[in-house]
This record gives structure tokens, sequence and C-alpha cells, in this order.
């Protein structure tokens, strides 16, 4: 039999970070939804098909606990197994199938276990694997977090996939996954250039193959080509997972909390009068036109009172992760583009930039003198919109262990992005996940750790490393040719990195 079970093996899937993975999001998820979160400490986690391991390493590194997480792809355990040593942080990373984690003499409970995005690519058979993996590893109270293609929002595109997925098996001329990738688009291409009555009468179909074009070819690799590919319905998961005495509990999208970013009017008292949780979420996913589900589900939710929901929220911290000045007072829904308050969003802003942007609980937020004549309930919403806007993240006590780990990691991370730019998160002992850092930022962050201060020094340290490799910088889609040039945007990049993207990095402990 075929070891990767029709899986997509021959290019490596892309080394994103998911930031819903963290178990501070999930957390806050739950305390949103008026649901007791998971207690259990150490915290004990595992991730099913972890990819090229980095969110896994991420929260390894930055939580106390205990890590496992498996994957059967060779390349994939042995970039996750390297950055695992790199931090020293002890994460288990397995290559099993799920049928053989399942039988690890030493597997313990958990309290989360977390599928990004794969169970649309298996099969029925292993997903039965899964839900009885998760029935019986899965402590009471604890979280499963599962990532999926839905349905109504896929429902144009799955003829286009099976289009192209067929060109791409049958089509003998080409070899190559790329190659067979970009046959499949150009021929769906000339499919619709021929005017095929379906995509007519679909037009958006055609501009969603011009989005697809556009996107990595590895992530399409991997999202498209796989033998097993399962769209769903949010009902269809809801019921497999009630096997395994699961309970839906919440998007792990926190702006899927906010419905006046969603719903309309009539939309929201609609669903407000459909008592079934199950029936409410299906019709609100036609509301939407919802395409990717990110749920949290619940072994035994125990219902939080609003009084016991309230205190626990108002004794949480949080910490700004973008600068004050660059936080946009714009969040787009599935309505679009809203406008938030500035009267009330600026002056939180504000407040959680203060004392050099440590974190800091919701009760200190709200009364603060520039906040107090708000009620908490709007400060916790606004917080929300801006954690589900990803400008805001919920923090955590800091353990020295975890400064140990993310220091290793991030230096690890740093030293790889003088060659590529592949890896664009650090991590963060202070909120217990990733950070957004592109590579010039982790370029300016090694020369400062090497002694370099000066924003001159730093950019030559990012230019050598650069022209030795004989690579550019890109600006405004142009790539800058003269020495010269690329200094003075290097130089530039630094002097910005200094004021605005540095101090928050120190905040958050990545730096």
């Amino acid at each position: 039999m075929d070891w990767t079970a029709g899986y997509v093996t021959e290019i490596d899937y892309t080394y994103g970070y998911y930031r819903e993975l963290c178990p501070g999001v999930l957390r806050l998820a739950c305390l949103s939804a008026g649901v007791a979160p998971p207690a259990g400490k150490p915290l004990r986690y595992l991730e099913l098909g972890y990819g090229q391991g980095l969110s896994l390493n991420i929260h390894a590194a930055a939580i106390l606990g205990e890590f496992w997480g498996t994957d059967f792809n060779p390349s994939h355990v042995a970039h996750a197994r390297a950055l695992a040593n790199a931090s020293g942080s002890g994460a288990k990373l397995l290559d099993d199938t799920f049928a053989e984690i399942a039988t690890q003499p030493d597997l313990p409970e958990f309290d989360i276990i977390a599928l990004q995005g794969i169970w649309s690519w298996i099969s029925d058979e292993n997903s039965r694997v899964v839900v009885d993996l998760i029935r019986r590893k899965l402590r009471v109270g604890g979280i499963v977090y599962i990532s999926y293609n839905c349905l109504p929002g896929w429902a144009p595109t799955l003829p286009l996939r099976h289009l192209m997925k067929l060109h791409g098996d049958l089509a003998a001329e080409v070899t190559g996954m790329v190659a067979k990738l970009d046959g499949a688009l150009a021929f769906t291409q000339q499919v619709i250039d021929s005017g095929a009555l379906y995509f007519r009468r679909n037009p958006t179909v055609g501009e969603r193959l011009k989005a697809i074009a556009g996107q990595n070819r590895n992530y399409l690799a991997h999202e498209y080509f796989n033998e097993d590919w399962r769209v769903t319905t949010f009902s269809e998961v809801a019921k497999c997972l009630d096997d395994a005495k699961l309970s839906f509990v919440a998007s792990a999208h926190l702006l899927d909390h906010v419905e006046a970013l969603n719903l309309t009017a009539e939309g929201h008292k609609l669903l407000a009068g459909i008592r079934h949780p199950i029936l409410r979420q299906s019709v609100r996913d036609y509301f939407v036109n919802q395409q990717f589900r990110r749920d949290v589900f619940i072994k035994g939710p125990r219902r939080l009172s609003g009084l016991e929901q309230h205190e626990i929220m108002r004794s949480d911290a949080f910490a700004l992760t973008t600068h004050a000045d660059d936080v946009p007072m714009k969040v787009t829904g599935a309505l679009g583009e809203a406008t938030l308050q500035e009267q009330v969003c600026r002056p939180l802003i504000e407040v959680l930039a203060e004392n050099d942007y440590v974190p800091k609980k919701l009760d200190e937020v709200a009364a603060h003198a520039n906040l107090r004549a708000l009620p908490i309930a709007q400060v916790m919403q606004t917080i929300l919109i801006l954690a589900g806007a990803g400008h805001v993240h919920p923090a955590q006590e800091t353990a020295s262990g975890s400064r140990t780990y993310c220091c290793a990691l991030n230096r690890y991370l740093c030293e790889r992005a003088r060659s590529v730019g592949d890896i664009q998160f650090l991590a963060s002992p202070v909120i217990g996940g990733g950070v957004p850092v592109p590579r010039f930022h982790q370029l300016f962050i090694l020369a400062w750790q090497l002694g370099k201060k000066s924003e001159a020094e730093q950019a030559a340290f990012a230019w050598g490393l650069l022209s030795g490799q004989g690579q550019r910088v890109v600006k405004d889609g142009k790539t800058l040719e003269s020495p010269e040039e690329n200094i003075a945007e290097l130089a530039s990049m630094a002097r910005q990195f200094a004021m605005k993207r540095l101090p928050v990095l120190r905040a958050l402990e990545v730096v």
C-alpha cells in the first residue's frame, strides 16, 4: 500500500503560523462564548497533522506544558524536529499515522487536540480513527480545535477543483507537481475562455480561478491535489464529533463573535430565534457564505454565569502587538469593511501602549481615567475586535523556561533568515504564541544582537547578506539594482523598525 494514502508529498507544505491554534486564543474564544476553558496544568496539547511544525514549535517554546504532534510526511517531521532541537522545548514530534499514534503506550490525555485544515484532506476511514482518538484521549472539559473547508461557500467552486484535479491526473504530457498545477490552471482558463456555459452562468468561479493562479504553488498542491478532498457542512462535522461526546462552543476566529460585523439586523434577529445550536450555526453559514470554518468543540462544556465570565475576563491580561500608530480604524467582517468607533478604540489603544507596551489586565484597562466612563462590556468587545483583527493578544504569566526556549528558537529563525525568508514569525513568551516578524526585521534583530545598534550598521549587515547571495530589495514591485539604492532602502526599513516595531517586540520579549 502507498504510504502517502493519496496525500501530496512531492512538494512540502507552506511555513505558516496559525494563531487560532494558540491556547490563549482558544481560551478567549471559550470565555467569549461563556464557557469555561480547560484548567489542566501543566497544559497537554496534541496537534494532528502539524505540517512544517512552526505553530506547534512556537507554542511548545512559549508555553510551559507537554506538547505532542504527529505528521506522517518525513520531510515535515525532519523540519519540525530541527525547530524543536533548536528551542530545546522537548516537544514530542512523531511521524506516525493517526492510527499509529492512537496506539502509543505513553500517550497521555490532552487538554487540547488541534487539527488545522487536515479534516478536509483525509479519508472517511482516517476521520473515524481521529474521532476515536479524541474520544479516548481528550480530557473531560478539553478542547478540540478543527478547521475545514465547508459549504455553502465552496459550492460553486467544487466543479473547478474537480476539473483541475482531473487534468492533473489524466494529462499524460504533464509530469511533476508544479507542472501539473500550472498545466491544470492554464487548461481550466482555456475552458473558460472557450465559452463553457457553466463558467458563463457562474462568473464568480472564473474570478476565483484568477485568485488561485496567484497563490503559492506549495499551498495549492496540498489544498487542491490530494486524493481525498472533502468539503462538508458544519452539521456533518458536528455529527461526527458527537461520537466523541463533543459539543460545539464557538468559532476560534474571534471576529465571528461580533455579529454586527457579519450579519444584517434581519439576519441577527432570525438567528436569535433559532434555538437549536447546530441549526443556528448552519443557517449562519448561509448568511455569511461560509467556506472555511474554525471551530471549537468541548468535551463536557461548563457554562459560566455572566458574573463568572466577567470576573475571569477582567482578571485576564492583554498585550498590544501592533504599534499604536499603526492600528487601523477599520476591520473586515462578512459584511465587508466596517469603521470602528474611534472615540472608544483610540483611548483603549493608547492605554494598552502605556508603560512601553507591557501587558495589562482588563480590570486595570477599564479603570483607567481615559476609559472608566465606558461600560466594561464595551471595552471587552473592543478588545475582542482588536484581538480578532490581530492587533491585541491575550497575555500570560511569563515563565523563565519559556523565555529560554523562545530566545533559542528565535535566534535559530533569525539565523535562518540570512538565506531565506520563508518563516515570518517569532515566538513570544509573553503572549504564548507567534508574532509576525518579516525577514528584514529578523535580520535587523540579528544585527542588533551582534552589537550593530545603528540603522546604518544594520542596513550594511543586511545588504552584505543579500548581495553575497545575489539578492536584492524589492520596493513597490520594482527590484532595486544599485548597492546605494538597496542600502538606502534597508536603512529606511531599519529606521522604521527601530521606531515602530522594536518597542513592541521588546515588550513581547521577542528580543
